[in-house]
């Protein structure tokens, strides 16, 4: 098995999680995170889930796992404690057609979660195929030494730039130059002292695009 990697848009999209526990917790806070409509199913719930739901930012059903509850998902995760339960969830989701995942049972995913390092807009995720979930972590420990927060501030000023750059119509190759320019440059090093005249100058020598830099 390779699994296909993709970064997909769930904003919106009705999520479900079954289970309540510290498990669920983690993967509905993902969710959220990423703009998800997310429903609960379960009978207990941890302090923050429940929580969540107080405050409206999940819908909770409690009651135990039917099929009916996941009807109309764009994706479900299965997060609770039961063998049964876990292996309904899966056949359910498949038969209706929605990508499942169940937690620490590839054979019975559609799709696998990643470790995630984030910096702002950038994410890296390290996928072990389902094999080591201990190998990910310690990757993913070792790319948040490697990469600290100027990478975010770069990528915001490279999201601007971008934006400059294309809307002054010139040939697609002259701008992938001036892109691939700035990131190759010591824009990084200068980021990181907080050397923001020299990072304004720097783009304008590489570029010709006079813009604010100071992350805000």
């Amino acid at each position: 098995m390779r699994y296909y990697p993709l970064f997909l848009d769930i904003s919106r999209r009705l999520c479900v999680v079954v289970g309540g526990g510290n498990v669920a917790e983690r993967k509905v806070e993902r969710l959220l995170a990423c703009g998800a409509c997310v429903e609960v199913v379960g009978k207990r719930l941890t302090p923050t889930l429940a929580a969540l739901a107080g405050e409206g930012k999940i819908i909770h059903h409690d009651a135990d796992y039917e099929e009916a509850l996941i009807r109309g998902a764009f994706l479900v995760i299965g997060a609770t404690d039961s063998d049964t339960v876990n292996g309904r969830i899966a056949m359910d989701a498949r038969a209706l057609g929605i990508p499942v995942n169940i937690v620490d049972e590839p054979a019975r995913c559609d799709f696998i979660l990643p470790s995630i390092v984030e910096r702002g807009d950038l994410a890296i995720a390290v996928s072990t195929g389902g094999k080591s979930p201990a190998l990910a972590k310690k990757l993913r420990t070792e790319l948040e030494a490697a990469y600290g927060q100027e990478y975010a501030i770069l990528l915001q000023i490279m999201g601007e730039l971008r934006e400059k750059i294309i809307a002054g119509r010139r040939p697609s190759a002259e701008n992938r130059n001036r892109f691939e320019a700035v990131v190759s440059s010591r824009i990084l090093d200068h980021i990181r002292a907080g050397r923001w005249k020299k990072v304004k100058s720097l783009i304008r020598e590489l570029t010709g695009i006079e813009m604010e830099v100071e992350p805000r």
